[in-house]
Parts: C-alpha cells; sequence; structure tokens
C-alpha cells in the first residue's frame, strides 16, 4: 500500500509540472506568436493568426495542459490541485519579464510573492486524500 502512496505522490507531481509548464508556455507562445501590429477584430483574423507558427505551438501546448489537467482532477483533489498549480501564473510572471521584456510592478511582485506562499500553505504535508468515486448506476 506505501508503494501505491508513493507512486501517485510522484505521478501527481509529474502531472502538476506537465500542467503548470503547459500552461505557462503555450500562453508564452501564443503572446509570442501574434503580431505587435495585430489588431484582432474579426473571427477570420484569429483564424489566420493561429496559423503563425508560434501560436500554432501555444494551441498545442494549450491542448496538452487541458488533457494533462483533465487527467490529474481524475485522481487528485480539486483543493489541492488549483492553488498548487497556480505558481503557473508565478512562471509566466518570469516569462513576461525575462523573454518579453516587460515591466512588472511592484505590486505585481507583492501578488507573486502571496501566490507563493499560498501555494506553499497548501502544498506543505498535504496527501492526496481522493477517494475513489463510486461508480454512477447504469
Amino acid at each position: 500500500m506505501h508503494s501505491d502512496a508513493a507512486r501517485l505522490r510522484v505521478k501527481t507531481w509529474l502531472f502538476t509540472v506537465i500542467v503548470v509548464l503547459s500552461n505557462a508556455f503555450g500562453d508564452f507562445f501564443m503572446k509570442r506568436g501574434i503580431p505587435d501590429t495585430a489588431r484582432l477584430a474579426t473571427p477570420l483574423e484569429y483564424i489566420a493568426v493561429l496559423f503563425q507558427p508560434w501560436v500554432a505551438a501555444g494551441v498545442a501546448l494549450l491542448i496538452v495542459w487541458q488533457m494533462s489537467r483533465m487527467a490529474l482532477l481524475s485522481w487528485a483533489d480539486l483543493s489541492y490541485v488549483l492553488p498548487v498549480t497556480s505558481i503557473g501564473y508565478v512562471v509566466v510572471a518570469l516569462l513576461g519579464k525575462v523573454m518579453l521584456n516587460e515591466t512588472i510592478s511592484a505590486k505585481r511582485w507583492a501578488g507573486i510573492a502571496l501566490i507563493v506562499a499560498g501555494v506553499s500553505l497548501v502544498s506543505a504535508g498535504t496527501e492526496v486524500s481522493t477517494v475513489k468515486r463510486a461508480e454512477a448506476p447504469r
């Protein structure tokens, strides 16, 4: 039984990393791929931008994000998954700062610090406690 719990813990952390990174990099690639001059207003303009290589890569990563998030939610508690995966906001801010040369105000850094503190509180010593749900009657 101990090995099953350890395996579940490793699987949960692995999928948490996949969820966080695929979401952050998917959003980053989409931002990177949309031309600065683009003022998307019509559905056709949005569709045309989907064929830009960076945007297409971003969309692919966001598909990975959604599928891995669904898998993670299938065995881990919602009250655990959402707070822990919110560390992605920190990753996005750092990507924006480092890769896109965005300015991050002191208030935003304070918000990022609060997110990190919250994730630390939620993840510290928390056991994955999802109980297998009963099957729905057919």
